[in-house]
């Protein structure tokens, strides 16, 4: 395989490229000419890997005539150990319901090609394409470090929302287990938690999460963003299929917790005719709530959509888009607060008045469940003496 490389020499590290290993010699562009083969990717979301936006380094992988890009491996999905110094994140967005969040694990599985999360792991070297999908970082620890964070002085318990980045039951947590490890520590301390997820082995914790819905504690969303499962095998390649996800709507509501569904993201002109079907049947499996949210296309993501959307759907990319940009003031993607969840203009209002009255119609969201706080005991760390009284 031949490669032309273009280096930036200002502000080169060369170290920052030891942890890309075989991805050094993979296409780091967009455009036909830097597609993975189908074989190469086979059940991931993307069909790209472009370099990460703060790289110094990219690599342009073209034809040489010895057809030795067919030789190199499949994807594999590696997992890393990561040892965070907080398990906690804050946020101060005015137009999000939660004020602090964890994420499990960096990187998601699922493969989700619209993820709005995808950009984020620039900041790890790494690209937004099929890195995100494969390289991926476990959190390690989080239980003795969550802890300590809720014994420290000032500590205010307010709903922990799980979810809102990556997906913390991707299907490495099978064997890595470190969302069981948060629950078990939040029940320990009563404190609430929001979860979203695509996953049926969320069913997995249904033991805890009744026990915490029972006193108040707990919530859960299945995110549903089709009933295709064309659509979705496509979108979505490693989640959980429609059924399963709706199953475990039912299977949750039926012990007692919470349940809503999020019809998220809404892609025009690909899946936005199914908001009222999707709302239909997660409300006859026994969702509570619900909520959407308009696709969101920041940064590397637009590139690994447009790519996507043409490879899988050709013929309405220019609709998509087209629409796409009429509710994001004529770009893919507009981050102002207040507007990049459900956009703006005619199409985006027609979408918001047809979503709230479908959830008329179903008996959603006649009430807002609200979490309980007062029940926080916070845990006593080993090296903290016992008061007297």
């Amino acid at each position: 395989m031949g490669a032309q490389q273009k280096t930036s020499e200002a502000n080169l590290n060369p170290a920052s490229h030891l942890t890309h290993g075989r991805f050094m010699a993979e296409a780091r562009i967009t455009g036909d000419k830097a597609r993975i083969s189908d074989d190469r990717r086979r059940g991931r979301g993307a069909g790209i890997n472009p370099a990460g936006r703060f790289e110094p380094i990219s690599r342009h992988v073209f034809d040489d005539g010895w057809q030795t890009i067919d030789e190199l491996p499949p994807f594999k999905t590696e997992v890393q150990a990561e040892r965070p110094r907080k398990v906690i994140t804050r946020n101060d967005s005015p137009d999000i319901s939660f004020d602090r969040s964890i994420n499990p694990y960096r990187g998601c599985e699922h493969g989700c090609i619209y993820c709005f999360a995808r950009p984020s792991h620039a900041y790890m070297g790494l690209s937004a394409g099929l890195d995100f999908e494969s390289r991926l970082f476990a959190k390690k620890g989080v239980a003795a470090i969550l802890e300590k964070e809720f014994s420290s002085k000032g500590y205010e318990p307010k709903t922990i929302a799980i979810g809102t980045n990556t997906d913390p039951y991707q299907p490495i947590e099978r064997e890595q287990r470190v969302m069981r490890e948060i629950l078990e520590v939040l029940e320990k301390a009563n404190h609430p938690v929001a979860i979203v997820t695509k996953s049926s082995l969320v069913t997995r914790d249904i033991d805890i999460l009744s026990r915490m819905a029972e006193k108040g504690l707990a919530k859960v969303a299945l995110s549903i963003t089709t009933l295709d499962r064309r659509l979705a095998r496509a979108m979505e390649p490693r989640a959980s299929t429609p059924g399963l996800r709706l199953k475990a709507v039912s299977d949750l509501a039926d012990a007692g917790i919470p349940v809503s569904v999020m019809v998220a993201p809404v892609v025009p002109a690909l899946n936005d005719h199914e908001v009222e079907r999707i709302l239909d049947s997660a409300a006859g499996a026994g969702a509570t709530e619900a909520g959407y949210i308009l696709l969101r296309l920041p940064l590397e993501v637009s590139p690994l959509f447009r790519d996507w959307l043409l490879q899988h759907y050709p013929d309405r990319y220019r609709h998509v888009m087209n629409v796409l940009r009429s509710m994001r003031g004529g770009k893919d993607y507009d981050a102002e607060w207040g507007k990049r969840m459900q956009g703006q203009g005619p199409y985006a209002i027609q979408i918001g008045r047809r979503f709230e009255l479908a959830c008329k119609r179903f008996g959603l969201n006649t009430s807002r469940l609200k979490l309980r706080t007062d029940l926080f005991s916070p845990p006593l760390m080993a090296e903290e003496q016992l008061t007297l009284f």
